[in-house]
């Protein structure tokens, strides 16, 4: 029996339209592994849907003057469409307004409720006269309560970085139409989080993710407390309890259980309203989500909670393969600025297995990566015409010219045929292997590898110099018939990435199948077929003319603000002289441990070796890491002889340098210096 996977990407919030940044990071991903699992002969269930609740889109709606439903109805066929333009391959796009989703965020809740999981509190928020509603720390702007900051944000002041409870803001008011807000008692429902800590703790233990992600998971398992998961709202889940009205799910709760309510509607949609169970509720079933790293803590922490907490045995996750940001020309996407692609003009011009192939490869897996317009005409040019493209071509249009049209036997294999042959087995096994382990970037780099080797071996076999000679023929038809059988695999394990393109060339070789239905080792153990016809030769990918990128720059560039503002340049201090500036002792400091300061969105405490001795830094540098134990180990700058500060009740003996970019930062790191060396 195939084993059967269950993969979701995370539902896209439908309160605006999707861009590049969050293909590259949930989606993408995700369907280049159901699509390679379909190979693999696994029987797949891939899902995804809008997730539809929520105050942003209630306020959204407002201002744009439609209602919550409206609204979301726009946006879930604006993402569908989306999608669909990419060839995605869900296996069903739901959306949490269906109304079997209401009835299974009500069960969740009310399993939960039932095993003493919830609680009800009454407290005190922020609520507004004007607008006659709660509103939540996001939309409150106030007075700082430690600076006095007149703009300082719902839970933190942007001035001196000090952290605090949203009710503690001095004249609070709504960040959206200025009105002042009150304190106002409510009552709502808790989820009791700290109750699954221990098993938490353990379950996570044996998961074998990144690094990052299990780090950054089990650093909110060591600080879960409980959470309210009920809000003031007309818009949302209604509460299943009576005497409620007006009570409704948070977002955060109700979203996630989105993938089983989507299930269930893909049930229905294939005539067995009880399929879903075979995915969800078979503990053999491998669960697999797909999210970008700002959604790892409901993956990997609350949703599997929630999930402990329920009567029906629903799969925990198995697989989160969580990936970083994408951003676009050094800045991250932003629609309000401007700062992003248009998405219909890109269509106009290029193809969705360009861009799928150009994400893949530059995949944000470990790290934020870049969307370079150059660097997109590179590898579109280099990669996808110059070496997959080239090759399907010399080789098809040779074998028209030399073979008849049909594929040529392969007899008298030299040593140098038999090692190219292995060869395509090698690539081809080490992208089976990218593909399973949920690393795309090195299938990419995989199927340019093989390209490549196609190619050189077609230049060291001279076919068109074998060709003059009758004896030589039959080494002419062998090169040929080599060269078909890299095209067969390539075909293959490109498919997941570039399907249209993978498809035209399987054509291209005289099947007439549809790829994405084969078996991956079926296609590797078996060879081409000799005397196979073989259609008139076609191009894959067209060249990306220097004119078309430099008309998307220019869009670009159109929208980015003059320099001062772009770069927000500091004015020059106040001169000093040389003697003062060898006053200032930097030193080479290698990052030991790190934790984040309690009560503080900004604040890390590091312990850091300068050599000779040990020093505890306390730097606001937080918010710029998802992930702060990527710092130990890493070899930094320390100015060693600042007077020691008490920061959060902390002395700090001394400050990091770093470079600011924006909304993140740029530190410095040394690879060969040793703790303790002067910079000078």
């Amino acid at each position: 029996m195939s084993e059967r996977v269950l993969i979701t990407s995370a539902l896209p919030y439908a309160n605006g339209p999707l861009h590049f940044g969050h293909i590259a990071g949930a989606y993408l991903p995700g369907d280049c592994y159901a699509r390679s699992q379909r190979l693999f002969g696994a029987d797949v269930l891939y899902l995804c849907g809008s997730d539809e609740y929520g105050l942003p889109i209630t306020i959204h709606a407002e201002q744009a003057g439609r209602t919550p439903q409206e609204h979301v109805d726009i946006f879930h066929a604006i993402n569908k469409a989306f999608f669909n333009k990419l060839e995605f391959s869900f296996d069903h796009y739901g959306r949490t307004t269906w109304e079997g989703h209401q009835e299974t965020v009500q069960q969740f809740f009310s399993d939960l409720n039932e095993n003493g999981y919830i609680e009800e509190r009454v407290t005190d928020q922020l609520y507004s006269e004007q607008d006659k509603r709660f509103l939540a720390d996001r939309y409150v702007v106030g007075t700082c309560p430690k600076c006095g900051f007149e703009e300082a944000r719902g839970d933190e002041c942007p001035k001196c970085g000090a952290s605090y409870e949203t009710l503690d803001l001095k004249n609070p008011r709504s960040k959206v139409t200025d009105a002042p807000l009150s304190r106002k008692p409510t009552k709502h429902w808790f989820l009791k989080f700290e109750m699954f800590k221990e098993r938490l703790a353990s379950w996570i233990e044996e998961k074998n993710w990144k690094p990052a992600v299990k780090n950054f998971a089990k650093s909110y398992i060591d600080e879960l407390r409980s959470r309210a998961i009920t809000r003031d709202s007309k818009w949302g889940i209604p509460l299943p309890i009576k005497d409620t009205e007006g009570k409704v799910f948070y977002v955060w709760f109700d979203a996630p259980i989105g993938y089983i309510s989507i299930a269930k509607e893909w049930a229905e949609s294939v005539g067995d309203k009880n399929k879903w169970k075979e995915y969800w509720c078979d503990p053999k079933t491998r669960l697999v989500h797909f999210v970008g790293k700002d959604n790892i803590p409901f993956h990997a922490v609350f949703f599997p909670a929630m999930t402990m907490g329920q009567n029906v045995p629903y799969k925990l996750v198995d697989d989160l393969p969580a990936n970083e940001f994408l951003n676009l020309e050094g800045r991250q996407f932003s629609k309000s600025e401007g700062w992003t692609i248009d998405l219909e003009a890109f269509f106009l011009e290029f193809t969705p297995d360009q861009i799928r192939y150009y994400l893949a490869a530059n995949a944000p897996e470990t790290a934020d990566s870049e969307f370079s317009w150059r660097d997109f005409q590179l590898r579109c040019n280099s990669e996808l015409l110059g070496k997959y493209g080239n090759l399907a071509n010399r080789t098809l249009v040779f074998a028209q010219r030399h073979c008849g049209g049909k594929i040529p036997k392969s007899k008298d294999l030299q040593p140098e045929d038999r090692e190219f042959l292995s060869k395509i087995k090698e690539i081809a096994a080490q992208i089976e292997e990218a593909y399973k382990t949920f690393h795309l970037r090195k299938a990419a780099q995989g199927i340019m590898e093989l390209a490549t080797a196609g190619n050189v071996y077609f230049d060291a076999k001279k076919p068109w110099a074998l060709a003059k000679d009758s004896n030589t023929r039959q080494a002419m038809e062998t090169t040929l018939a080599c060269c078909i059988e890299c095209l067969k695999v390539l075909a293959l394990v490109s498919s997941p990435i570039i399907p249209s393109a993978a498809q035209k060339l399987w054509e291209l070789i005289g099947f007439e199948s549809r790829l994405e239905d084969q078996n991956w080792r079926t296609i590797m153990d078996e060879s081409v077929k000799a005397t196979t016809p073989l259609p008139e030769p076609k191009t894959l990918f067209k060249k990306v003319e220097d004119s078309l990128i430099e008309k998307e720059m220019a869009k670009l560039e159109e929208n980015l603000p003059k320099t001062e503002e772009t770069f927000g340049y500091e004015p020059l201090k106040e001169q000093i002289s040389i003697e003062e500036f060898f006053k200032i002792d930097l030193r080479v400091g290698e990052v030991l441990a790190v934790e984040k300061v309690a009560k503080s969105k900004k604040l890390l405490k590091l312990q850091i070796d300068i050599g000779f001795e040990k020093r505890t830094v306390v730097s606001g540098i937080s918010p710029y890491f998802e992930d702060p134990q990527t710092l130990v180990g890493k070899k930094v700058i320390l100015v060693a002889n600042l007077k020691t500060a008490k920061l959060m009740g902390i002395e700090s003996q001394g400050m990091l340098l770093v470079a600011g970019m924006d909304k993140r930062i740029e530190m410095p790191i040394f690879e060969e210096a040793k703790p303790g060396d002067s910079i000078a």
